[in-house]
């Protein structure tokens, strides 16, 4: 992320226990979030950071995340070897695995040593350090895998991401029925279509097309269902309302009689 010609640095963000780095790989044009983890070792602490972490990716529009670094936990009872998992170890794995499914994030296939922490006598072993991403960042890089290196300076392993470069054909165009159930969907699939150049053959024509497509369909996702789901918590909010008053009403009602 230092070197310019891979990594054009946007801006930052700290808080107690991470960095987040917003940017765009200038490879792959994409605008991602990098965000830098170095846990605390209380369990309140993590419980905080694991809040701000969500909170910051729900306060986001950019979709391309990976958080990485020293999470000071484990997600299961093999992540840890020569020391006993305690009770306060079992709320701490719930607790961390449901900060990975609620903010929708996988955790990158591991390739050499199993564990990433070990004790000076080397009897005691732990997975700590680990890499998370988001769906977006894998369908950019869907080849992406954690390397963990051996221990030099520090008493954990160096972790290193990377994505085996190679070309696997095109990927997947995928829908959604929920898209033709939207008016005027069909119409603005028209119009986009028709926009873009024909330039070159008919296989050229047809691909460039479906990856502008694919964009603009993001677009268009983000900015009409969003918005109907937000619609559709209101009325429901509002017909929550509507009952609870209702209700009231009818107690007055049987108190009267």
């Amino acid at each position: 992320m230092w070197h310019k010609d891979a990594f054009t640095y946007e801006s930052h963000e700290m808080g107690k226990w991470f960095i987040a780095v917003v940017g765009q790989h200038v490879k792959s044009s994409y605008r991602c979030v990098v965000v830098n983890v170095y846990s605390t070792c209380s369990l309140r602490e993590k419980i905080d950071l694991w809040g701000n972490l969500s909170a910051l990716k729900m306060a986001s529009s950019d979709p391309v995340w990976c958080f990485c670094g020293d999470f000071n936990a484990i997600r299961k009872r093999g992540e840890r070897k020569g020391t006993s998992v305690r009770d306060n170890h079992t709320s701490e794995m719930g607790r961390f695995n449901n900060f990975i499914v609620t903010n929708m994030l996988i955790e990158l296939p591991i390739v050499g040593k199993k564990y990433t922490w070990f004790s000076s006598n080397g009897k005691a072993m732990s997975r700590l350090d680990r890499v998370l991403v988001s769906e977006e960042w894998l369908q950019e890089w869907p080849m992406g895998k954690q390397y963990v290196q051996r221990i030099e300076v520090s008493d954990h392993c160096a972790i290193m991401v990377k994505s085996l470069d190679k070309d696997w054909g095109p990927k997947p165009f995928r829908t959604i029925d929920a898209w033709f159930m939207e008016r005027g969907f069909l119409m603005m699939v028209k119009d986009r279509w028709t926009s873009y150049p024909a330039q070159g053959n008919a296989f050229t024509v047809l691909k460039e097309k479906l990856k502008r497509f694919k964009e603009d369909l993001k677009v268009w996702n983000m900015d009409v269902l969003s918005i109907i789901e937000c619609t559709k918590k209101k009325i429901l909010e509002e017909l929550e309302v509507l009952d609870c008053q209702a209700c009231s009403g009818v107690l007055e009602d049987s108190e009267n009689l």
